[in-house]
């Protein structure tokens, strides 16, 4: 056989070896056809829709937004949030920002057709959900439909009117690294959250549903509690958390280094 034909197949080959050992949390699978696909425009109006205000408005919140007191510093007026299961989602360590130096890797969400998330949603007025905007500046603003959401609260009704889910913009998706690790401080945030609303609404094993259904854990996180030799000073419900982490993702827990 010719050598350029030889050489031809071996590209191919390789190719397709990379894309074999791409990180499954990366890749990028086709959009429910019930949820608006996440924007590549970096026009202002295509990541985040002009809201219709004659009607209500909602945000679900899937990371730090589902903990109470985070939520309250941007939306003080919000109304109660209600834990939520949302279709058409992938949730995961793979939200990169842009900063100049050391930074983190934060919590994102990709379309995926075959994934499901737990979550809140809860009311925001204009001026909450401008803020919100402000607060998650490096994410889209997408709408979900009202067939993607099922509600777990007992005596919840389902949301009327927009509901909008802050989604990672696909050319700044990464995984964690040593310059950007997950780190133990927005994990706190996000499983406290989780935990507030299994106890308030005595949802048995919705804070182990934020882990397991919850991409990309890695070995690149760093315990950046205040003192952490002592960290319920700090954090109260730092023994439930380690607990559940331990539990649930013990070898990458193990490799925690403290910051």
């Amino acid at each position: 056989m010719p050598a350029r034909p030889i050489r031809c197949i071996a590209a191919l080959l390789v190719a397709a070896s990379l894309a074999a050992c791409a990180p499954s949390s990366l890749q990028r699978d086709a959009p429910d056809a019930s949820v608006t696909t996440i924007p590549r425009a970096t026009d202002a109006t295509a990541c985040r829709p002009p809201p219709d205000v004659q009607q209500p408005q909602h945000v679900v919140g899937y990371g730090s937004l589902m903990q109470d007191e985070s939520r309250m510093r941007t939306a003080p007026k919000a109304g109660p949030a209600s834990p939520v299961e949302v279709r058409g989602f992938r949730r995961g360590w793979f939200a990169r920002v842009d900063a100049v130096g050391f930074s983190t890797t934060y919590l994102g969400v990709h379309a995926d057709a075959q994934s499901r998330l737990n979550a809140v949603v809860y009311a925001v007025d204009a001026d909450e959900l401008a803020a919100t905007d402000r607060r998650e500046a490096s994410y889209c603003r997408i709408a979900v439909t009202p067939g993607a959401i099922r509600v777990l609260q007992a005596s919840g009704q389902p949301p009327i009117g927009q509901v909008w889910i802050y989604v990672s913009k696909p050319e700044s998706a990464a995984a964690p690294s040593a310059k950007f690790p997950i780190v133990q401080s927005y994990v706190d945030i996000f499983i406290s959250g989780c935990l507030e609303q299994e106890q308030r609404f005595a949802l048995s094993g919705f804070a182990r549903q934020c882990v397991t259904s919850t991409q990309g854990w890695s070995e690149h996180w760093v315990n950046d509690r205040i003192h952490p030799r002592r960290p319920f000073i700090h954090q109260p419900k730092a023994r439930q958390i380690d607990t559940l982490l331990s539990h649930e993702l013990p070898d990458t827990f193990a490799r925690i280094r403290i910051e």
